[in-house]
Formats: structure tokens, sequence, C-alpha cells
């Protein structure tokens, strides 16, 4: 079994003793049994599994393009590294420890499969319709939100980046298949794992100020503090294990925030509870929300573009790796269909220093990461292995359908400063920017719309935390 099958074995054993465990202070907040098909019908919570099933695939369909498209959009890694120098590294030499790293790993992936499952059936079982709606829409629309980050401004995860850093996470043997068919190492920014559970701090926040009380009192406090200590956890976690860098975490925020907001002003209308959920819309009305909403989206577009133009003209002097003495990473070339095939070439930066190759079927490496680090000795002995001279290319053809393969790269030399940039372009023979596009623009039209929203609210004189629909502020 892998680590996802296990983790979500866990959670179905764990969730009900965590829904039991925070409504001990009160046990009437509990949903009988005998009355859970009932509630799941009347409160129509059948939606919500729905959502669960169509944000998986359009996860899946993104994923599939975040290879491909990168021919045109490459990386912003080395932005983010003048920006921040080698401070992730400090922070994991800092902390080094082998039982630190264990539980880590297992918080990493445990406990974010946790919070985004079992929150849902926590607010449910304790009769909480309304936090129910928000933290499902909470994951299902912070991941779409991602869409366009992800797909157009990619940064490569800080143990691909910065010499001597280690990935204490995608080099552990048991961890790496799934990793490597699940993440392929570029989507950094922003930090979902930031991004999702504060969505899930700022929507309790909001809806208990808007209620008028104070988290204190709130009965799911418990449960709050619960997702508080835990999204701080992860914070240092992505930093320690190699994964993100710390401009990750600001920006996941400000991702959880676009979403907590559009989530907390959109599901009062969803469950009309302010009349029909069309009730106030005006052709005016409507016209003005096309034109504002639809020029931020515009801009966004024509930022997007821009980027991808910057990135595309910049292909030949491109980096996509740097690796300190001894250092080993791979490149992930995802699966495709019989027939296709991925054409692959790595050139070798470094004037003097030869680098080795090893082209690999994901399954087969596992061996040469038992010990959360890449074995390289064994590594050459598992796949196809090549050399490539300084300032050479090597072309490779990846032509193993329906499975992940690894092009490993490691540097030799022993020398202190000895550290080879390394470029690696992957030709996947497919132009998925119209789909890419698509895909990105309920991004880009949330944002419009929690721009325009909080743009009327100050101009009426209203708190952002007010949810009531703008054709009744004129009734009050």
């Amino acid at each position: 079994m892998d680590p996802y099958d296990i983790m979500l074995g866990l959670i179905l054993i764990l969730t009900p003793v965590i829904c039991w465990s925070f409504t001990l202070h009160d046990k009437g907040m509990r949903t009988p049994l005998r009355s859970w098909g009932e509630v799941i019908h009347n409160q129509r919570y059948y939606l919500h599994a729905m959502g669960y099933i169509v944000i998986i695939r359009w996860k899946s369909i993104t994923d599939n393009l975040n290879e491909p498209i990168k021919m045109e959009t490459g990386h912003w890694t080395a932005w983010v590294y003048a920006l921040e120098g080698d401070l992730t590294l400090h922070i994991q030499n800092m902390f080094a420890n082998e039982a630190l790293t264990s539980f880590l790993n297992f918080h990493y992936l445990f406990i974010y499969l946790f919070l985004i499952y079992v929150t849902t059936v926590y607010f449910a079982y304790s009769g909480d319709r309304d936090m129910t709606d928000k933290v499902t829409l909470n994951y299902l629309l912070i991941y779409a939100l991602a869409v366009p980050y992800y797909l157009f401004f990619n940064v490569e995860v800080t143990s691909s980046w910065i010499p001597g850093m280690e990935a204490l996470l995608y080099h552990e043997g048991w961890y790496s298949v799934f990793y490597a068919s699940h993440d392929p190492l570029d989507n950094a920014v922003p930090s979902l794992h930031v991004a999702i559970p504060f969505g899930i701090i700022l929507l309790n926040w909001l809806h208990v100020r808007e209620q008028g009380g104070t988290m204190k009192n709130w009965r799911h406090y418990r449960y709050h503090v619960f997702v508080c200590v835990n999204t701080v956890l992860f914070m240092f976690t992505i930093l320690y294990l190699g994964i993100h860098w710390l401009v990750d975490i600001p920006l996941g925020m400000l991702v959880g925030g676009i979403g907590a907001l559009f989530i907390h002003h959109l599901q009062p209308r969803l469950r009309n509870d302010h009349g029909g959920f069309f009730k106030g819309f005006t052709s005016q009305k409507i016209r003005r929300h096309v034109f504002i909403e639809g020029v931020v989206t515009l801009i966004m577009v024509t930022m997007i573009l821009m980027a991808v133009n910057v990135q595309t003209n910049s292909v030949d002097e491109r980096v996509s790796y740097q690796l300190g003495p001894e250092d080993s990473t791979y490149e992930i070339i995802q699966r495709f269909s019989p027939g296709s095939s991925v054409d692959t070439t790595v050139t070798n930066l470094h004037s003097n220093i030869t680098i080795e190759v090893v082209v690999i079927i994901v399954e087969s490496a596992t061996p040469a990461m038992e010990n959360g680090s890449i074995d390289w000795s064994m590594m050459k002995s598992l796949g196809e292995h090549y050399t490539v001279a300084p300032n050479s290319t090597l072309t490779l053809e990846i032509d193993a359908p329906k499975v992940y393969s690894l092009v490993v790269m490691h540097n030799p030399s022993e020398g202190e400063d000895d550290v080879v940039q390394v470029r690696v372009i992957n030709d996947y023979h497919e132009d998925v920017m119209l789909l890419a596009i698509l895909l990105s623009l309920p991004s880009l039209w949330i944002t419009g719309f929690v721009v325009h929203r909080l743009r009327r609210l100050s101009k009426h004189g209203r708190s952002l935390i007010d949810s009531t629909p703008s054709h009744l502020w004129e009734n009050e």
C-alpha cells in the first residue's frame, strides 16, 4: 500500500475519535447515528461529496498540464532565490534530526489530508451547516485559486535549487513513489499546506465576528485551536523538509484569504439565506459585475501572457537545477499514452565538472532512497547511466508509457565550492496553453469578485465581514 492509502485508512479510523473528542464539552452538539441519513439529505451534504470528486478530477487535469507547459512557462526559482538566498537551508541545518524528520514527513501528508476531509465531517457532525459549507468550499476553491500560479509561475522546491539542501521528504524511499506521481516538485508557490488551513482559520474568524461573538466563546474554539497549531507547524515543516520557500507562506495566506472572503460572502446566497439566489439581480448590476470583474480578469490574463513571453524568450538562458558537491536530484517525467514519447535534453552548464545522469522508472528507484537520501552508487546500478561532459548536452528519448520516470542528476565533485548548474528541457509534443488559460479563469474571476466586493463594502461604509447581499443594504 502507498502512503496515501494508509493515511486515508488512518483518517477513516480516527474521524469518529476526533469528532467525539472535540464535542466532549457539549455532547448536545453531536448528531445521533440514527439521524445521519436525514441530516445528509436535508442539508444536501451529498453535494459536498460530489464537490470533492470534482476537485480531485480538476487537480488531475491540472497536474497533467504542469510538465508539458513548462516548455513555454519555464520557472521563476532564480528570482525567489535571489530574494531569499539560503535562509531555508540554515533552518534545516539548525534543526536537523532524524526523529524530527520522520515525524514531520508523517505530519506533512497525514494532517494535511486530515484537515481537508475531517474538518467537513466534524462541522457536519456537530450540526453546523454554515461552517460545513464553508470549509468544503475552502478546499474546492483554494485549489482552483492556485491553478494559474502553479501552471504559469512555477518555482522549484528548495532542495532542487539550494546547494546542500536535503530533500528530506521527496528522497524518503517509502514516500518517493507517491510524491513523484503526485507532485511535480515545482509547485512551491504558493503553499497549499498554508493556504487551505489558513482559509479555515479565516473563515472561522469571519463567521464568528459577523455573528457578534468571540473566538474563545465559540463552541468550536477547541477545533479552531487545533487547526491553528497545525498551521503553524506546517509553516515550519515545509521549510525544514526542503520543499517550500519563505515567500510561500505569505503568498499561501494571501490565496487562502482571497478564497475565504469569496466563500464567506457567497455561502449565504448559495443557501438562500436572504431570499432566492438571484434575488436583487438587475441588468445594471450584472453589467457592472461583468465589466469590473472582467477587467480584473483581463489584466491578470495579460500579466500571465507577459510572464510566458519573458520565459519563452529566455529559454536558452534557463537554469533548472543547482547541484552542490555530491548532491543528487531528479526531474520527473510524467506518464504519457502508448505511442508517445518525451524528448529530454540535460545540459551541463559547468565549465570543467562532468555530471552523471540516470534514467529510471520511479518504482525501480526506491531501493536507492530507503535511507532518506539518494544512494548514488546504487542508483547507477538500477537505471540507465550516462555522463554529461562540461558545457555539453545529453539528448534522451523517454518512451516508457503509462509510468512515471525519473531523470536523476548527480554532481560527483567533492570541492566545497563546486556548484553545477543544469538545464533540463522536456518536450511532450503537446500544446496545452489554451486549456491552461481556461482552467485558470475561475481563479482570476474569483479574485476580481473579491476585489469588487471589498471595494463596494468600503464605498458604502460597511465592514469586510458583512456578507449581506448588496440589494439589502439600501433597505437597512
